[in-house]
């Protein structure tokens, strides 16, 4: 080894390269290919799951027929977006799985399957709401963007029909009835039920006595299993073998299955697996036709994320409160109550925490405050609604002594009916009315006879109307709301500043079969009712299940 002076002419020693410095630097070349790997690896990932996706254009100004989310005070934005479940069978893969083949024949199908999901703006709490496919509704007048032949006037019938002019028209219905925004739908086929639960692991479930549903050819022992391919798609398809053998035990079986699996996808052997996260991924984005506005694998893992930071333990399923159909004993038609869980998903209220939602830390103890006032059984909807209209003085007028004339000028069929609903459900009084005008307006106007200007307030306030709609009237008496082609669907006026009163979260519960995901008590209530059939004798699934011995159970 040669020495080097230092300029003074000492000798200076050279001393030999350190290994640290040499092993530093291989590992830095290691990392600089794993990264270029990784990157090519993850632009290959990307690719692939973007190709496997199926999107759907919406169109038009969906700002109008579908609504908008309303930022809140912090500018975070719910999401809400409508989960369909097809029963199409354009696939020999869906044919196999579900008969009725259509294979190469095109079209959606019903809608067997509605769930609107949603999300709080400050991503703490979720909803997710169950629409019964027997429901009967007022579908409107749409048309298919991505098909101008295919086209509806409008008409009444069950609400899983709306499909079949293409999913934004199914989303333009679950507005239409609900007033709730929609930004997205997520729609997927039978093969894609079968492959997720496959993609998990399987989906653990419950059963309370032995079933044998002979449709869908359910058949299991009573306790918990283990559920995968096949034995998923059965399950949560079967409507014979729960609860009356409508479609309401269906749904109430349906939470239990995907709150399973939303536990397992959550679990550490699902997410520390790179297989079966590869799986779980691909089998989701093969399974899933979207809206455009989530057609990217950057759109879906944005709002895999969002959903991600919501605990099991706030995030309620719940159906649609519904009643039977007067005129026909095998449908159902929209319940009272509903208009209350409408309101209170619209308003971003949590249900799991009454009066929660997109509160900042700050603010929690005046959020519980307000909450436990509106959770209250001595707390009416009325008293906090006069209160928010005239300022608690002594001019209020109390929302249950007010009786609204609503009269639908907007030429949309049944929004009468619904901005009724709406106010009746927030404690106005039972005597408002509901009819249709014969000729149509632009402009919305909230009339009010000589007298009646506080209580004209306290319904502008509830509906969100700006003062300049108000008018007084020297004709007739009272309230009188006449809808105009500006309002067209909701039950909040758009451009409505601030939020409508609160809804009341315990009515918004009433009959809603709720329960959050992470209850694992509870399995599904077989039907004691001869719901099935067994060689042309009518019996319950439980009977059948004793009966057909010679038939495998679905699973073990």
């Amino acid at each position: 080894m040669q020495d080097e002076t230092d300029g003074s002419g000492e000798l200076i020693e050279r001393k030999p390269r350190s290994k640290t410095r040499r092993v530093l630097k291989i590992l830095a070349l290691v990392l600089s290919v794993l990264v270029l790997v990784v990157a090519g690896l993850g632009t290959w990932l990307y690719n692939r799951f973007s190709g496997n996706l199926h999107t759907v254009h919406l169109g038009g100004d969906t700002r109008k027929s579908l609504g908008q989310e309303k930022p809140d005070a912090f500018g975070r934005t719910p999401i809400d977006i409508l989960v369909i479940g097809t029963d199409s069978r354009n696939t020999q893969q869906d044919c196999n799985l579900g008969g009725d083949c259509n294979v190469g024949g095109g079209g959606f199908g019903n809608a067997d399957v509605e769930m609107l999901v949603h999300v709080s703006a400050d991503r703490s709490n979720a909803t997710v709401m169950s629409i019964p496919r027997d429901t009967i509704v007022d579908v409107p007048a749409c048309t298919d963007p991505t098909d101008s032949a295919n086209r509806t006037q409008g008409y009444r019938g069950m609400v899983n029909s709306a499909l079949a002019y293409g999913p934004q028209c199914q989303m333009e219905t679950i507005h239409q009835l609900t007033g709730i925004p929609i930004s997205h739908f997520m729609m997927v086929t039978f093969s894609g039920v079968v492959s997720m639960s496959d993609a998990v692991g399987g989906v653990n479930v419950c059963v309370n006595d032995n079933v044998y549903d002979t449709y869908s050819h359910l058949k299991l022992a009573k306790g918990t299993h283990n559920l995968k391919g096949n034995a998923a798609l059965e399950f949560v398809r079967s409507r014979h073998a729960f609860g009356d053998g409508g479609d309401l035990g269906r749904l109430a079986a349906q939470h239990l299955y995907l709150s399973s699996m939303m536990r397992s996808m959550r679990s550490a052997g699902t997410l520390t697996d790179p297989a079966r996260l590869f799986g779980l991924a691909d089998s989701a984005t093969k399974a899933l036709t979207v809206d455009s506005g989530l057609g990217n694998v950057t759109s879906l893992l944005g709002l895999a994320n969002d959903v991600a930071k919501v605990p099991t333990s706030r995030m309620t399923f719940t159906t649609m409160q519904t009643e039977t159909d007067p005129n026909d004993p095998n449908r159902l038609i929209v319940g009272p109550d509903a208009q209350a869980l409408f309101a209170t998903i619209a308003n971003d209220q949590s249900l799991t925490s009454p009066g929660g939602g997109s509160a900042s830390p700050s603010a929690s103890a005046s959020a519980s405050a307000s909450a436990s006032a509106s959770a209250s059984p001595s707390a009416s909807p009325s008293v906090s609604v006069s209160a928010l209209a005239d300022g608690g003085g002594s001019d209020s007028v109390a929302a249950g002594q007010i009786d609204v004339h609503v009269d639908n000028a907007s030429g949309t069929r049944g929004r009468a009916t619904q901005l009724a609903d709406a106010l009746t459900s927030q404690g106005f009084g039972s005597g408002t009315t509901a009819v249709t005008s014969p000729t149509t307006t632009t402009t919305t106007r909230l009339q009010y006879a000589p007298g009646d200007q506080a209580a004209a307030h306290t319904v502008a306030t509830a509906l969100g109307l700006p003062d300049s709609a108000l008018s007084a009237s020297s004709a007739g008496s009272g309230v009188t709301l006449v809808i105009g082609a500006d309002w067209p669907s909701g039950t909040v006026f758009p451009g409505a500043s601030g939020k409508p009163a609160p809804a009341d979260t315990q009515q918004a519960l009433n009959g809603a079969s709720a329960r959050t995901a992470d209850e694992t008590n509870g399995c599904a209530e077989v039907s004691h009712e001869q719901t099935v059939e067994l060689n042309g004798v009518p019996m319950s699934p439980i009977q059948a299940y004793a009966e057909a011995k010679n038939v495998p159970d679905s699973a073990p």
